[in-house]
């Protein structure tokens, strides 16, 4: 594989692990794709063509330095100057197995100007668990602009322009792999059919990331309500979607008669709006929700022979060598 294809198995996979429909995504980028039709000369070149394939504009190929196949990859949670720095040492060092291409989650460069574009997705998830979709829309505006803003000083090339001099292939996948991490926590928490909030954190610690986070010291913790209070309607909305929605959406998930929340994280501004609208809050933790995702996403890389170095807090949990492991012992 190139990095191209990486890059485009990167996007099917998040569409395909999507909360929204596949008929949702594909009307957003038809509107994307009629909008720059009608944009005059000057405009389309301004206009960013990516919108019009790729509904996470918060994941990029940031530096490809040609088309030559990627046999291995450095990833992790937080890529900066550094990491890079590090890929080229390695690659100085072992120049029979070089670091042909460094992979990210967080966002950095254009993706990191764009991050608040795929929190649209939020609105649509809150709409599915019982908030009026014309409310879900109107808080995550207010919330979008924020993180717009917030964003807007920050030095968003400084690593591309590091990948670049140092001649290194550099991409990152934040939402395609925050929706595949959404999914999997979803299918496991409710196939174990938890009755208490306290079950859910012990659902969750049978997950080895999470098992590994605690042991780190940043494993599951219950930040709103009682371990012994029952779960209610579960809902998964704080796992995806660039970053943290609107702090008013508590009160109506509370309505919408949503019990208990996870989420990857919480401010304490967020937390407090949860226990006023009597919601349980169980945040899995951060880092080990993003190597979840970023692991289910690098065995698709694995199963193509890519080899896969670990870096930047990624917890490593390759599920495909416990599948080999399976057959092996069955055998």
């Amino acid at each position: 594989m190139n990095i191209q294809e990486i890059y485009k198995l990167a996007i099917e996979i998040g569409i395909k692990n999507d909360f929204r429909p596949k008929e949702r995504i594909e009307k957003i980028l038809k509107r994307q794709k009629e909008k720059y039709a009608k944009l005059s000369k000057e405009d389309k070149e301004l206009f960013d063509t990516e919108k019009t394939t790729n509904p996470y504009l918060d994941s990029r190929i940031h530096f490809a330095g040609g088309n030559k196949a990627i046999k291995r990859v450095m990833a992790g949670i937080d890529i900066d100057t550094s990491e890079l720095m590090m890929a080229r040492y390695l690659s100085e060092h072992n120049p029979k197995k070089p670091i042909d291409l460094v992979i990210g989650h967080h966002p950095e460069g254009k993706a990191l100007a764009d991050l608040a574009d795929v929190m649209h997705l939020q609105a649509d998830v809150y709409a599915q668990y019982g908030v009026p979709i014309n409310v879900a829309e109107n808080l995550m505006r207010v919330r979008i602009g924020e993180v717009s803003r917030g964003v807007s000083a920050s030095n968003h090339f400084k690593e591309v322009d590091a990948a670049r001099l140092l001649g290194l292939n550099f991409m990152n996948v934040h939402t395609p792999a925050d929706n595949l991490v959404a999914k999997f926590v979803e299918k496991k928490v409710l196939a174990d059919k938890p009755e208490y909030v306290g079950d859910i954190i012990k659902s969750l610690l049978k997950i080895p990331e999470y098992r590994e986070g605690e042991l780190r010291g940043a494993g599951p913790r219950l930040f709103t309500g009682n371990e012994e209070n029952r779960c209610g309607k579960i809902a998964f909305a704080e796992i995806t979607g660039g970053t943290s929605g609107s702090s008013k959406m508590y009160e109506k998930l509370g309505q919408a008669g949503i019990g208990t929340i996870i989420s990857m994280h919480q401010s304490e501004e967020f937390r407090k709006q949860a226990e006023e609208a009597h919601i349980n809050v169980i945040i899995a933790g951060h880092i080990s929700s993003d190597s979840i995702g970023m692991n289910l996403f690098l065995d698709e890389l694995e199963k193509k022979g890519i080899e896969i170095v670990p870096c930047s807090g990624l917890i490593r949990v390759s599920r495909i060598k416990k599948e080999k492991s399976t057959k092996k012992q069955i055998a």
